[in-house]
Order: structure tokens, then sequence, then C-alpha cells
């Protein structure tokens, strides 16, 4: 079955969060996302893109509009966030691991204590994504003795661990030093290949080249222009989107 006739597994409508001050990080923003679906936002600092994001899993919840995840209605009602946080995976900018537990630990922990796991399961499904994103040999290293690169990967597969059905991006190589920013890219595609839903927000652009099926371009909190991949980088339509990508191309 060809991804776009794939029934939508995000639906956005009119979402707006502003922030105490004053400031208006989203604004009226809609947007359908279909199962298997990769799709990249992108646009300069400050546009709005990681507060969208926090508003799909509940991170933030937006003053007006409506987000539903799987046909589960992303409301007040602690039960369907609850569900919608155990059906999206976030990766962040900082990995966010605890530092005192090992790389198996970090991997384990939600598995255990959220799907209810015991231990025998989630080291075997941990073992499993360790080897998937290339560390298998670090189970036992802390954090702290792991490169950037490895601790996103960790972070990655911890993710993973949860089998969520949409992955969020929050810029996850924008802490990386340069040579370490493919080998996270890398398992970001071998997870877009698989059909994993994935919404990434990204400088990246030879990344959102090569493997989004939709780029969503903003800018003040708004939707700027939409369109694929060929469309944006080749033919934007929007002075705004043209300037942005003559400045990082």
């Amino acid at each position: 079955m060809n991804k776009t006739e794939y029934d939508y597994i995000i639906e956005i409508e009119n979402v707006s969060k502003t922030f105490t001050g004053g400031v208006e990080a989203v604004r009226d923003f809609s947007a359908k996302i279909r199962r298997q679906q990769v799709v990249v936002i992108m646009g300069p600092s400050g546009s709005g893109k990681s507060t969208l994001l926090r508003c799909l899993n509940g991170l933030e919840t937006p003053d007006n509009g409506a987000i539903v995840v799987d046909g589960i209605p992303l409301d007040d009602d602690k039960h369907h966030r609850l569900e919608i946080r155990k059906e999206v995976g976030m990766v962040f900018q900082s990995f966010n691991l605890f530092p005192h537990l090992t790389v198996l630990e970090n991997v384990n922990l939600a598995q255990m204590r959220v799907r209810k796991k015991d231990k025998a399961a989630a080291t075997q499904r941990s073992t499993e994504l360790l080897q998937m994103v290339g560390i298998a040999d670090k189970v036992n290293a802390y954090p702290a003795q792991l490169s950037g690169g490895q601790q996103q990967r960790v972070a990655i597969a911890r993710a993973l661990a949860m089998a969520p059905k949409v992955m969020l991006f929050d810029e996850p190589t924008s802490a990386l030093d340069p040579e370490m920013i493919n080998e996270v890219l890398d398992v970001m595609k071998v997870l877009a290949r698989s059909g994993m839903t994935m919404v990434v927000v990204t400088h990246e652009m030879g990344f959102a080249r090569e493997v989004s099926d939709w780029v969503i371009f903003m800018d003040g909190g708004q939707i700027v222009e939409t369109g694929t991949p060929e469309c944006i980088f080749t033919n934007p339509q929007e002075e705004r989107t043209q300037r942005f990508l003559s400045q990082i191309l």
C-alpha cells in the first residue's frame, strides 16, 4: 500500500500557544499527518517548531485548537494524555539520560514502569534496539562514558522501546559535534524506511530532502509554506521560504 493511502494518525486544527509576556509561539497551526509519513518542520530559531512538538505529546497545553493522535483527543482527560504519551515517543536536543543508570538500565526503565514488562523481556527488547542503533557494545556503560552521538542513539532506543506509533524529533543533532551528526541521522533514516511515522524539527536539509515525504516551513509561529521536498527545495513559492533556504543551503 502506498503511503498516501493510509489514514491520518495526527490531526492538528487551529492550534495556538502564547507564553507569559504575550509571546505567541504558535499561531493558528493546522496540519494532518498520515501513518508512516515523515514530516520535516523547518524554520528560523524562535519560529514555534519546538513548541508545536511539545504540544503534540502533551508537554505543553495549547491555548486554542484541537489535537487528535490516533483517534484520541489530546484534551484535559488525564487518561487520554497518558495514552498519547505512551504512543508518542520524543527525542530532544539534549539527551536526557539518567546519569546514574547504565545504557541498558536507561532503555529498560520505562518499559518496566510504564509498559509493566518484566526485566527479562525489557532487556531482550533493549538489547535488540541497542543493536539496531549500533551501540550494543555499550550496554554497561554510563552516559558520561559515551560521546554525544552515542548518547543520542541511546535516547532514540529508549523512545523506541515503548513501541510508539509516532516519533517526534526536536533538533536531535543540534547539540552534537559535526562528525557525530551522521551517525544519528543514519539511525533516523533506517527508522523512516521501516515505516515509522516521524515528525522531525531539523536544520539538516540533506536529511530533509532525502527522507521526508512532506515539508512544513514555519516562521513567526505560523505555517508559511508546505509541500513535497522537491517543491520546497527546488521551487519554493514564498519569498520568506526562498530567503531562509538561500541562507542555509
